[in-house]
């Protein structure tokens, strides 16, 4: 249906999307590859001393796999209004409608939130180390960062979902 509003979640969105979803399926997004390429001053750290969360970052030839949510019907504004509030707090991300592939053979346009390589939280070309060593001490208003990589690698790999660079975050970021 035309009215429908499908949401691609590739971080914090798979396991605390804020809304009630009709439908879930696991989704892949080409182009695109989820990466720590973000420094989070509101949620995950502060404008001192910043953390990393997760963006969809413009990479031809890639792709991201994540969970495609279907917003119960009726919720559609209510959704959307909610999601902004929520995602486009700095502007660091800019909201688009990407098509998503389903497991069924479906594409479906789902509302998604890439970087803006323009803004100032871009967090371009930092190594997996220096990632995992911001994450490990960063914390912002919605607790640790090192909890926001821990919950998003659990709940991808409950997905059958890999993603090798999250999981060496997880390991370097445990020893640190």
């Amino acid at each position: 249906m035309e009215d429908e509003l499908w949401v691609f979640g590739y971080g914090s969105l798979i396991w605390d999307p804020g809304f009630e979803a009709a439908e879930t399926h696991v989704a892949r997004l080409d182009g695109y590859q989820r990466s720590f390429c973000m420094w989070s001053v509101h949620y995950r750290g502060t404008a001192d001393a910043p953390g990393l969360v997760l963006a969809l970052d413009l990479s031809p030839g890639a792709n991201c796999q994540g969970l495609a949510l279907r917003a119960k019907p009726g919720t559609e504004a209510a959704t959307l209004a909610a999601l902004r509030a929520r995602e486009l707090i700095s502007y660091a991300y800019r909201e688009a409608r990407l098509p998503v592939a389903l497991p069924d053979g479906r594409k479906v346009n789902a509302v998604t939130y890439v970087i803006n390589p323009g803004h100032d939280q871009y967090a371009k070309d930092l190594s997996l180390n220096e990632q995992a060593q911001i994450i490990a001490r960063a914390s912002g208003v919605r607790g640790p960062n090192r909890e926001y990589l821990l919950s998003t690698y659990h709940h991808l790999t409950k997905l059958g979902l890999d993603d090798p660079d999250m999981a060496w975050l997880v390991q370097r970021m445990t020893a640190l």
